[in-house]
């Protein structure tokens, strides 16, 4: 059979000589290799300075991060935040149940309020004992809950005149009295730096301590808990993948090799080259966040499937009788240039995230390509030195494996079975996988974009429970805000901003879909219904007692601008965009009404369903650029047009077929499933590129096109298929994230390797044979020849 005594020593060296598809960058592998001791002694520098630059790297958790551009809304979102530092800071206590109301358990309550006031951290809160009976003349207004509890009938009628209450009631209370909210805020010191930690644990510590015994649930929401279950996620996810991957590559590798110094080899420059990159982008200042987390995985990625396919071939021709400095040598020349084909096409794929709006991916995709390269240049290095070095008694080996060599002759078997299948009517097969590829291609493009902010956040934790509830129970936990800035020549109580402030409040409480409004009207509204008065020097006097925090919410320190906030539901961007452009269509009456105010609709939930589906979009568009230009590139490499029209259609199925699998799942297109798409496309073609490396050397002139597919894919079959396993591992691991939206790049990552695999083997080798007969044809030639 065709896979009998085939290995990589067999290729003519004139075809080992043509001229290079790398233009000869793959002998930058040959430089380490002369001096295998030296280079090892630089190795071990360059590790030390790289676990320095490890402890550099710091964490972004926050949930703004993906919008982060040079947009106008973004920087008049990042000037409010700065300018009322309130949901910034804000952690949301949810507490929940049906007898939240009884006299015991709203003792124990206001217990928890009180002592929750102390936390160091914590410069002031809000909580349904917040609120004020009505004025009277003279007089600040006294508690609504007195010092001591009324009981039986009494205590019944004060929890209706509680539950009345316009200043608590959906907004700080329920309306059916089951969930209460209480709104701690932060000093900002503290949510930067790592202290939030101990502040939110000595809340919660708290929370268990006063409600214990209280049939309650007790939950904590809000920016500063989700940055901190941010946080800690990335930082366990880390240790995950690096743990999983390294066990996966070792693993498969002793496997298949049975030799510890091939699994070294084979796994090891991956490893080291996964250090170096975390080093360098430490070094570089790169912070890690939900998409920076994933450069472990991706890193084992690029890095693992070219070093499987460098050992493959040297191992061959250490079977073959070659020494191990002629084998490595010449498994770099042979196998090199691929190597260096497959990072570019990777590179290309970073590259195109640097056309999107949001600077977070702009820095994931600077932060590729940086490992890309590092990726490479380890790779091409590093597994002949380790050759060199480690393997021993080449010609024992040799007769060892030659006599017996199970593991990889089934998988050559495989692949000559499905070789010799797949050449046998090229025209059909072509035919079919067009059509396949174009239906799943229709399918692809009526994905509609997704986003919601719970994708950020780790959702087996307690903050987008929390939020849940809220959403259920108080309209939602998402902060919508309506921006008034004053003209100059206006003051903060002079009538016309007071009413601007009055008729924006007014809308925003008329928007369907936003609740929860506070504003200065909402104070404005309580005097004139309880004391009977819109004197404005009561008000101002009322606004002076307020305490600073509390103030800083609606009104800037300079009086120059004032908010007025609502809150929303944390649902899909696609259903928030409806209520946002309602909201400021609704709003141009006002300006109208009021020229030289500047209103505005702001939030984070503003801005993520404004720019989400853009943003998705444009990516999307990116990635069908991508392929042409990953095309062209890679026709331009082998200087063949067979070669470009050949790589097409398996490059494009991983990422329709990826895309109808999220159809038919009803998720759409996310951020994370659209840059996953982007970069599996550029890690899929190693395959192809591999593959058509090897045809090309497989193909001299005269030789028969059928024949040089089949010894192809016998040659790199066996090695494409251990490392399409070792990458679906790699990236798989990413399902044990709590971070959803890595979960799902993880395993649509995943699944995209396999389907490239599928595509490789069922899709190109046809296509390519049908192409180089469909060439030969055109020139003249009767019977098809290998024509790459």
């Amino acid at each position: 059979m065709l896979h009998k005594n085939i290995n990589d020593a067999d290729i003519d060296e004139t075809n080992r000589r043509r001229l290079s598809i790398a233009f000869g960058l793959e002998r930058m592998g040959l430089i380490a290799v002369r001096a295998p001791i030296l280079s090892c002694v630089i190795l071990a520098i360059l590790i030390v300075a790289a676990i320095f630059g490890i402890q550099r790297i710091k964490i972004d958790d926050s949930l703004s991060q993906l919008f982060r551009s040079d947009s106008k809304e973004f920087q008049q979102y990042e000037q409010v935040t700065k300018r009322f530092p309130s949901t910034e800071f804000d952690v949301l206590v949810v507490v929940e149940g049906k007898t939240l109301l009884a006299r015991d358990n709203l003792e124990k309550l206001r217990d928890l309020v009180t002592d929750m006031q102390l936390v160091d951290g914590v410069r002031g809160l809000i909580s349904l004992f917040s609120a004020r009976q009505a004025p009277e003349p003279g007089r600040l207004p006294a508690a609504l809950f007195p010092n001591e509890l009324p009981e039986g009938d009494a205590y019944d009628k004060f929890i209706e005149t509680v539950k009345a209450n316009e200043i608590i009631r959906g907004k700080l209370l329920s309306e059916d009295g089951t969930l209460a909210l209480v709104v701690l805020s932060l000093d900002p010191e503290i949510v930067g730096n790592n202290k939030l930690a101990s502040t939110i644990g000595e809340i919660r510590k708290v929370m268990a301590e006063d409600l214990a015994g209280a049939d309650l649930s007790r939950q904590l929401s809000g920016v500063p808990v989700m940055q901190l279950e941010i946080r800690n996620a990335v930082e366990r996810d880390g240790l995950i993948y690096n743990i999983a991957g390294i066990l996966a590559g070792c693993v498969i590798a002793i496997l298949f090799f049975r030799k510890i110094s091939f699994m070294v080899v084979a796994a090891f420059p991956p490893l080291l080259a996964i250090l170096l990159s975390l080093g360098v982008l430490g070094w570089a200042g790169f912070s890690l966040n939900m998409f920076l987390n994933v450069m472990t995985p991706l890193i084992m990625v690029i890095s693992f499937a070219d070093s499987m396919q460098l050992t493959f071939a040297a191992r061959d021709r250490l079977i073959a009788g070659e020494d191990k400095y002629t084998a490595f040598r010449n498994a770099v020349l042979v196998v090199g240039p691929a190597c260096v084909l497959t990072h570019a096409t990777a590179g290309i794929s970073f590259i195109a995230l640097q056309f999107s709006d949001s600077d977070l991916i702009r820095a994931f995709g600077e932060a590729g390509l940086v490992a890309t390269v590092i990726a490479l240049v380890a790779v091409l290095s590093l597994v002949p030195v380790f050759g060199v070095l480690l393997v021993r008694n080449e010609q024992a080996f040799a007769a060892k494996f030659q006599s017996g060599d199970l593991g990889v002759n089934a998988l050559r078997r495989f692949c000559a079975f499905i070789a010799v299948r797949m050449v046998g009517r090229p025209g059909l097969f072509s035919l079919l996988a067009l059509l396949l590829v174009g239906g799943l291609g229709v399918i692809y493009a009526n994905l509609e974009p997704r986003y919601r902010l719970a994708d950020q956040v780790p959702d087996k934790q307690q903050a987008v429970q929390a939020s849940d509830r809220l959403d259920a129970k108080l309209t939602g936990a998402n902060p919508i805000d309506v921006l008034i800035e004053l003209p100059k020549g206006q003051t903060l109580y002079s009538p016309e901003t007071l009413q601007t402030i009055a008729d924006v409040h007014a809308m925003v409480e008329k928007q369907a879909g936003v609740g929860n409004v506070w504003s200065l009207e909402t104070l404005r509204r309580w005097l004139a219904e309880k004391a009977r008065t819109d004197d404005v020097a009561t008000l101002k006097e009322y606004v002076d007692v307020i305490p600073e925090h509390l103030v800083r919410r609606f009104i800037s320190a300079d009086q120059a601008a004032v908010v007025v906030s609502g809150r929303v539901p944390d649902l899909d961007s696609s259903e928030i965009l409806p209520v946002v452009q309602k909201l400021d269509k609704a709003l141009d009456a006002v300006r109208q009404k009021h020229p030289g105010y500047e209103v505005a609709v702001t939030g984070l939930s503003a801005i993520a369903a404004r720019n989400s589906a853009d943003m998705i979009s444009k990516l999307n568009h990116g990635l069908t650029i991508e392929f042409l230009l990953v095309a062209v590139f890679i026709g331009l490499a082998f200087r063949s047009v067979v070669v470009m029209l050949a790589c097409i259609l398996p490059g494009i199925f991983p990422v329709v077929l990826s895309g109808t699998l999220l159809w038919v799942m009803g998720e759409g297109l996310q951020f994370a499933s659209v840059v996953a798409l982007t970069v599996s496309f550029g890690l899929g073609l190693s395959a192809t590129i591999h593959f058509l490396n090897r045809l090309r050397l497989e193909s001299p002139p005269g030789a028969s096109a059928a024949v040089a597919v089949e010894r192809a894919t016998v040659l790199v079959g066996p090695a494409l298929i251990l490392t399409t396993v070792v990458l679906a591992c790699g990236l798989g691991v990413t399902v044990f994230s709590d971070l959803p939206s890595l979960r799902l790049f993880g395993w649509l990552s995943a699944f995209a390797m396999v389907a490239a695999l599928v595509a490789d083997l069922f899709i190109l080798r046809p296509t390519a044979m049908w192409l180089i007969g469909m060439a030969e044809r055109l020139r003249g030639n009767r019977k098809p020849k290998a024509a790459m």
